[in-house]
C-alpha cells in the first residue's frame, strides 16, 4: 500500500495556498532594493544605494516566546507578527543600525493558510513600520510536532550602519544621564510568569478589568512597541552614548550591558508611572521590586544614555517622533543597576 507525503500529514496545497494569501502582505514591505520576487530559494537585497564609508551589517534574531498561548487562547493572530519584528528590529537600532530586510520562520503541526498569512500580515506591519522589507522566509508543517491550532514564529533581521557611527556604550562615563522611552506594555517578555498569574482561562482573560480599564487579553496581546524610526531620527541629532532595548533581564540586565567597565546606574522608579499590568502582576506574585525589575520592562521599552548638556534636546527629538521618555537615571562609578 503507498503512503504519500500528505497521509503523512503534510498537505503541500495548504503550502501553496498560504504563500499565495501572503504574497499581498509581503509585497506591501518591499523597496528598490529588493531584487526578485518571494518564492526564490534565497532573498535578494541590494546594498548599491548605500552612502557610507565603511558599511557595516548587523544581525539579529528572536522569537515571540509564550506569549504565544495567548495568541492561541484568543484565536487572535493579527499582531504576534509585529512581536516577531520588534525584537529583532528593536535589538540592532540599539546599535545605531537601520534595518534593511527581515526573514520569518513559521512553524506548525498543521498549517493553516489563513492564520499563517493573518500572521505574516503583522510581519509585514512590524516590517513597514520599521522601514525594513521581508524578503524571505520559511513555513514548516511538522504533523505530531505541535498541538493542533498551535504554531511557532521567529525572525532575523539584518541592518547596516557606518562604522564610525557605530553605537557601542564606550563613551559612557559617570555623571552621564539614562532616558527611558515608554513601552507598549509588557512586550514579549516574561510570559511564563505572566501564565502563571493570569492563566489561560479564555472567559477570565476576555473580561473587563477595571484596574487594567480593558479585557486582560487585550492589554497581554499588546504588539511589542517598534522603537526604529524614533532612534534612528535621534541619532542623526544627538550624540547618543548607548541604547538598551528593556526585554527578558528587564532593567537589572539589560541596562549594564552598554555600559563599560567601572560603570554602573542609579535608577529612580519614582520618576515615571509604572503601568498597572506590573503592579497587579507584582501583587500576584508576592516578588520583590528587584525580582520584578529582573524580569519586566516595567513600563519602559528602550533606555538611551546621553551626556547632560544633550538631555533636552534628545526629549525634544524623542516628544517629536511621538514617543513619551522621561529622565530615570544616571550613571555612576560602580557595576550594576541600584533602584531608588
Amino acid at each position: 500500500m503507498a503512503i504519500s507525503y500528505q497521509d503523512s500529514g503534510v498537505d503541500v496545497e495548504r503550502g501553496y495556498k498560504a504563500v499565495e494569501l501572503m504574497k499581498k502582505h509581503v509585497k506591501t514591505t518591499y523597496n528598490e532594493n529588493v531584487l526578485g520576487d518571494i518564492g526564490s530559494f534565497g532573498g535578494f537585497y541590494s546594498l548599491a544605494g548605500e552612502k557610507m564609508e565603511e558599511p557595516v551589517l548587523v544581525a539579529g534574531t528572536d522569537g515571540v516566546g509564550t506569549k504565544l498561548k495567548y495568541a492561541f487562547v484568543a484565536d487572535k493572530h493579527d499582531t504576534i507578527g509585529i512581536d516577531a519584528v520588534a525584537m529583532c528590529v528593536n535589538d540592532i537600532v540599539c546599535q545605531g543600525a537601520r534595518p534593511l530586510f527581515f526573514l520569518d520562520y513559521f512553524a506548525t503541526g498543521k498549517l493553516s493558510p489563513e492564520t499563517v498569512a493573518t500572521v505574516v500580515s503583522g510581519v509585514a506591519e512590524g516590517c513597514r513600520q520599521s522601514g525594513c522589507a521581508l524578503i524571505g522566509g520559511e513555513t514548516a508543517e511538522m504533523p505530531g510536532f505541535y498541538q493542533d491550532g498551535e504554531y511557532d514564529i521567529a525572525g532575523f533581521a539584518v541592518g547596516v550602519v557606518d562604522k564610525k557611527k557605530v553605537i557601542n556604550g564606550k563613551n559612557i562615563k559617570p555623571g552621564d544621564v539614562l532616558l527611558g522611552i515608554k513601552s507598549s506594555g509588557v512586550h514579549s517578555n516574561g510570559y511564563s510568569l505572566v501564565r502563571k498569574l493570569f492563566g489561560e482561562n479564555k472567559e477570565e482573560l476576555e473580561a473587563y478589568n477595571e484596574r487594567l480599564g480593558a479585557r486582560t487579553i487585550d492589554v497581554l496581546l499588546t504588539p511589542t512597541k517598534l522603537y526604529v524610526r524614533s532612534i534612528l531620527t535621534l541619532i542623526e541629532k544627538v550624540k547618543v552614548k548607548g541604547i538598551a532595548h528593556i526585554t527578558g533581564g528587564g532593567f537589572i540586565e539589560n541596562i549594564p550591558r552598554i555600559f563599560p567597565a567601572g560603570v554602573g546606574c542609579e535608577i529612580r522608579k519614582d520618576s515615571y508611572q509604572v503601568p498597572e499590568v506590573f503592579k497587579i502582576m507584582q501583587e500576584k506574585a508576592e516578588i520583590t521590586d528587584r525580582q520584578i525589575y529582573n524580569t519586566f520592562n516595567m513600563g519602559i521599552g528602550m533606555v538611551v544614555c546621553v551626556a547632560k548638556e544633550d538631555v533636552d534636546a534628545t526629549l525634544a527629538s524623542l516628544k517629536e517622533s511621538g514617543e513619551e521618555a522621561v529622565v530615570i537615571g544616571k550613571t555612576v562609578e560602580g557595576s550594576g543597576v541600584t533602584l531608588l
